[in-house]
């Protein structure tokens, strides 16, 4: 039964932050909490030591911090590693250098006197937990490389329809592939690009300026009244719901709170992004979903695909998680299926 079991070490400085999580994991009967570190150095020995399924690793620590003992992790005993960080600008700095270092996923670290609060970290930690210990253990950075496989006749029909802009989803994983994908567009690209990735509200603005930093297009996060622009990305602000209407020839921005919208777990939502923007477009765009958890972008991705628009999705092999890429597949509404060092060529190459 043991052998069965998604054997766990979890890395934490605060004597708390171990116990709530340990206590949280252990009452499940598919985990096995293997070991405890207070610190990166004892985080590094033991998972060396103890081989686990995946580790629980806090950012800021003593001795060695938690980014430092992930890269040592993975040069030396490659795991897989789920990050737990503060609801902070500089925690998310710190989560995304993570991301990028090899880390699958990050949870917020989000633990209060308040039951709603302990709640939505026990059962998002939980999910997490499950879902980063059946993913694919990440080598380094690189993406891994294979052969585009799509017949010439898909995309010479693909080619062939209006595309006016973009819209991208994303969740686990998505950080780190977002990036890969808009770092192949050029700075020139003809159309605006609208991006809802699962990030809390401290993330979200940080992301964008760091995407902003490693790529030729202009990229930050929107706000209300914004206007989607050739060569623009927009990044749908965390905490809310992101809808795209029409404004006169343009597409604008409109953000709503979560109450607004009672019907998507996820935020910000993919698919009322998607749905929003297939309607103000009508159809005549370009949607792309990356990897993630859950089912999230399948929806709108429907919907623009009845528009008339062109739907293209992530392959199985290079997904951190292959969730809402396969959702996609499965029902029937991916026009194309690539891995992830393709994509952002194969969005150039459509929009031209």
């Amino acid at each position: 039964m043991l052998r069965n079991r998604l054997k766990v070490l979890v890395v934490d400085d605060s004597c708390f932050m171990r116990m709530a999580i340990r206590g949280i994991l252990a009452k499940d009967p598919q985990i096995e909490i293997v070991g405890i570190a207070a610190d990166g150095v004892e985080g590094v020995e033991k998972a060396i030591e103890l081989k686990p399924d995946l580790i629980t690793m806090d950012v800021e620590m003593p001795r060695m911090d938690g980014i430092a003992a992930l890269k040592q992790i993975m040069a030396k005993a490659p795991t897989r590693v789920l990050m737990v960080s503060t609801l902070t600008c500089e925690g998310a700095k710190a989560t995304f250098e993570a991301l990028e270092a090899g880390a699958i996923d990050y949870i917020p670290k989000n633990i209060s006197d308040s039951a709603e609060a302990q709640s939505i970290f026990r059962e998002e930690l939980l999910v997490k937990v499950k879902l980063a210990g059946s993913s694919l253990i990440p080598m380094g950075t690189g993406i891994r490389r294979t052969a585009l496989t799509s017949p010439a006749a898909i995309k010479k029909s693909l080619f062939s329809r209006k595309v006016n802009c973009v819209g991208i989803g994303a969740s686990t994983g998505g950080p780190v592939a977002l990036q890969e994908v808009l770092s192949r567009i050029p700075a020139n690209f003809p159309f605006g690009i609208m991006v809802a990735i699962h990030m809390p509200k401290a993330f979200t603005g940080p992301y964008a300026e760091r995407l902003n930093a490693r790529c030729s297009l202009e990229i930050r996060e929107a706000k209300d009244g914004d206007l989607l622009r050739p060569g623009q990305v927009l990044v749908a602000p965390g905490g809310r719901h992101t809808t795209l209407v029409r404004q006169g020839a343009g597409l604008m921005v409109k953000t709503d709170p979560t109450t607004a919208f009672p019907q998507y777990l996820y935020i910000p939502s993919v698919d009322q992004m998607m749905h929003s923007l297939a309607e103000a477009s009508n159809g005549s765009m370009l949607g792309v979903v990356l990897t993630g958890m859950g089912s999230d972008g399948f929806k709108g991705m429907q919907f623009l695909k009845n528009k008339g628009g062109i739907t293209l999705v992530q392959d199985e092999t290079t997904s951190t998680i292959y969730g809402m890429p396969k959702a996609c597949i499965e029902g029937g509404v991916a026009d194309e299926v690539l891995p992830l060092d393709q994509i952002g060529f194969e969005i150039a190459r459509i929009a031209s």
